[in-house]
């Protein structure tokens, strides 16, 4: 049973930086795609951030310059750094992975930035 485990959220406060990683456990294969999503409350999951295999990154525009996307394919882990953080940056992340054949969501993790 494979489980993505994710990590780094919390209360940070605006112009800070927090660090979310996502790794999964047990076997998988072939992560095609990882990315980051968020869902603030009364809106739409929309997706923050993914990367390929080969590391071809893609940005929602509203964190282009502030957040950057890594992945660490030996560890099955994906990475984001996310600087400048804004009160609108406020929502419940979930990472994905996307591999042959179907997807894998994380549980989510609360990020509230606020002073």
């Amino acid at each position: 049973q494979v489980q993505l485990v994710e990590s780094g959220g919390g209360l940070v406060q605006p112009g800070r930086s927090l660090r979310l990683s996502c790794a999964a456990s047990g076997s998988i294969f072939s992560i095609y795609l990882m990315g980051w999503y968020r869902q603030a409350p009364g809106k739409q999951r929309e997706l923050v951030a993914a990367i390929t295999s080969g590391g071809i990154t893609n940005y929602a525009d509203s964190v282009k310059g502030r957040f950057a996307i890594s992945r660490d394919n030996a560890k099955n882990t994906v990475y984001l750094q996310m600087n400048s953080l804004k009160p609108e940056d406020t929502a419940v992340y979930y990472c994905h992975f996307r591999v042959v054949g179907g997807d894998y969501w994380g549980q989510g993790t609360q990020v509230t930035v606020s002073s």
